[in-house]
This record gives structure tokens, sequence and C-alpha cells, in this order.
């Protein structure tokens, strides 16, 4: 029998039940960066894992796709399950081909495993470099994980705070395969967004093959407000450096829920009201589409194209 851990005190559950959004969405749209907790009964947490969230599984998270108005999910290893992609694969394979999933392997990964990953519906790797949420595993394995899956059209996903890309934007820049930058590599939004920081961001982005995925504002957000009780014009503070990001980069920009939103401590964001806050970071119809269908589509589903 599975022994259910307590949550990480402090973090708060999803929301159950969220507003419809007003926005609708365009035909087709995806959410492209969204996790899976467990059910832990059915897919217990890792042991080395540094947080324990609520359980969050597969039949919630197409729920939520349906009352928000989504087409497809890509389904994002959470870090709480380690390298133990069995949660999402499950829901990978649940989803009648509507989800793509992104998986966390180890550099002793079979090509036999990775064939098997990709047949399953993976289509990329996702590196960590966030230290409070895993420890980071050496740059050359990461190198040799990305060499072997270059050949299947996979891409790598990285997660890393602004502070820390001045380290690894030489690591980086090296790998063979098309990158995608969770959370626009988490900007200190107090700073200015014509600031140095930023512009090192958006000259790593304009130099590489770099993909950005403009979420989690909840998640960056210092003075709000927050998407809550109603509020359709939320984050005042990150919507100037999405904004940037679609403008400059639209195609090349994702975007996602970040379902069940790990990690919150202060306020749980109303999934609908995020869905209201697409149209203050793409503010044309063609922006709107390119970010929610078009590039999501080219990235994870281009056999359909």
């Amino acid at each position: 029998m599975t022994t259910v851990a307590q949550k990480t005190p402090g973090w708060l559950d999803w929301d159950p039940a969220p507003s419809a959004p007003a926005f609708r969405l365009p035909a087709g749209a995806v959410d492209a960066h969204c996790h899976v907790f467990g059910p832990q009964a059915d897919f217990p947490f890792a042991p080395e894992r540094k947080y324990t969230p609520c359980d969050g599984g597969k039949d919630q998270l197409f729920a939520l796709r349906d009352h928000l108005g989504v087409t497809r999910n890509v389904i994002v290893q959470a870090t709480c399950h380690g390298s133990d992609n069995s949660a999402m694969l499950d829901a990978v394979r649940a989803s009648d081909g509507r989800a793509r999933g992104v998986a966390t392997v180890r550099p002793d990964i079979t090509d036999a495993e990775l064939h098997s990953l990709h047949e399953a519906g993976v289509r990329g790797v996702r590196f960590n470099f966030v230290k409070r949420l895993v420890d980071a595993a050496p740059a050359e394995d990461l190198r040799a994980i990305a060499r072997r899956i270059a050949p299947l059209g996979w891409h790598v996903v990285v997660y890393f705070e602004a502070a820390d890309l001045p380290g690894l934007e030489g690591f980086l820049g090296t790998l063979p395969t098309p990158l995608v930058v969770d959370h626009m590599g988490r900007p200190d939004v107090t700073r200015s967004v014509d600031g140095p920081e930023f512009a090192r961001f958006l000259r790593f982005t304009d130099r590489h093959d770099v993909w950005v995925k403009v979420s989690c504002p909840e998640r960056l957000s210092v003075t709000g407000p927050a998407a809550v009780d109603g509020r359709r014009r939320a984050y005042d503070d990150v919507v100037p450096f999405a904004r940037r990001v679609v403008e400059e980069f639209g195609d090349r920009v994702l975007w996602g829920t970040d379902w069940p939103h790990p990690n919150l401590t202060d306020h749980m964001p109303d999934d609908g009201l995020l869905v209201d806050h697409l149209p203050r970071i793409a503010e044309t119809a063609d922006r709107q589409r390119r970010l929610l269908v078009d590039n999501p589509m080219r990235l994870y589903w281009p056999e359909e194209l």
C-alpha cells in the first residue's frame, strides 16, 4: 500500500472552481505548460523530491482544459516525480492525441527507452537549474542528453532564474537542439523592462534557437494585483515584460497555465482569469493565434500542419 505523504506546509491547493474566461481562446489553443501531480496512490512522488504537492491528476487537468476552452496540452514532467515519467506518460496516453509530453531523463537512459518515450508522445526533455527545486545535473551529462535527443527532433526545456543566465548562456548556447525557456527566464519585474538584465535575456533569445513561454505572471509578480475575485486586469508589473517578448519574438512564444501551480504560498490564481490576462500581452488576434495555436502546433504537432 502506498504511503501518502503530507503536502509541504504553506503550499496552496489549485482552485477547484475557476471562473469561465471572458476571453474566447482561438480554436485549437494549446496550454503549452502544465503538469500532473500523482495522484500519489497511483504514482508515488520521488523520494529525492524537495517538495510534496497536493494531488492534481489527469482527470482534473483535462476537466480544466475543457472548462477553459483549450484544445490541447503540453504536460511537463514535474520535479516532484523526478525522472519517473509514469504519471506524465499516463496522462499523455489518455489524451487521445491531444497532449504531448516533456520528460526528465537520466544520462544512462537507453536509445530504446528514448524511442519508447517518442512513441508515447514525448517531444522534449527538461533541464531544471532552480536550486531550491532540484540538484542540477553536471553540464556534461546534460550536453550528452541533448546530443542524443537531437536526432529525434526534440527540444530542451530550460528553467532558470534571471540572475543565473550569465553563468548558463554559454553552455545553453552550445546545445544542438532548440531551447524553450520557462516563464521568460523569471525576470525581476521590479527592474525596468528596458534595463540591462532583461536586455541580456532578449539578446540571448535573439542569438539562438530559443522559444519563450510567457507564462506564470502569478509567479513573477511582486506588486500584482492578483488574478482572484474576478479581477481581469491583473499582474500589471509583469505585463510589459511579456508584451515585449510577444512583440519581438512572435513566432517563438508559447503560453501555459502552469496548472496545478506548484510552490505558491501567497495566492492561488483563478485559471479563468489567467486566460483573461492573455489579451493584455498579445494584443491582436494575429499575435494571439500565433502564441496559442500556430507556434505550439509547429513545435509539438508539426505532422498535422
